[in-house]
Formats: structure tokens, C-alpha cells, sequence
């Protein structure tokens, strides 16, 4: 397994590769400093997931408000 460092271009990309590394875990097949390397990066994509999530949430709220706002991302 190899773990990448750049961030994930997409909140599609970061699940699926977020998908893949739970499975790798829980096949439990890892030597332990992969397993930790893994965990790290599932930490950064779910940190990134979330921001997304909150981002999307914040457009449909201005939206929803009838504003029109010019949106800027969160830490992306």
C-alpha cells in the first residue's frame, strides 16, 4: 500500500480511497507501520470530507436564504 500525500482533488475521490484503506485495515493484513501510516491518511481524508460536507451544507443554506452571495470554501 502506498499512501498519498497531496490532497484529494474531489469529496468523491477522498470516499473512495478513504474506502479502501478501511478495508485494508480491517483485513487486518498491514504491518503496523502501514497500518499507522493509513490510519494517518484516513484521518486527513475525513478531515477534508467534512470540510466538504460543511462547505456543500453552507452553499444550501445561502441558497436556501434567497442570498446571492459569492461562496468561498472553507480550507480547501
Amino acid at each position: 500500500m502506498t499512501t498519498k500525500v497531496s490532497k484529494p482533488l474531489t469529496y468523491e475521490s477522498a470516499t473512495a480511497e478513504l474506502e479502501v484503506i478501511v478495508a485494508q485495515m480491517e483485513a487486518g493484513q498491514l504491518p503496523l507501520e502501514k497500518s499507522l501510516a493509513a490510519y494517518k491518511r484516513g484521518s486527513e481524508l475525513l478531515k477534508f470530507c467534512q470540510a466538504a460536507l460543511m462547505d456543500a451544507q453552507q452553499q444550501v443554506k445561502i441558497l436556501e436564504e434567497g442570498e446571492l452571495n459569492t461562496f468561498e470554501p472553507s480550507g480547501q
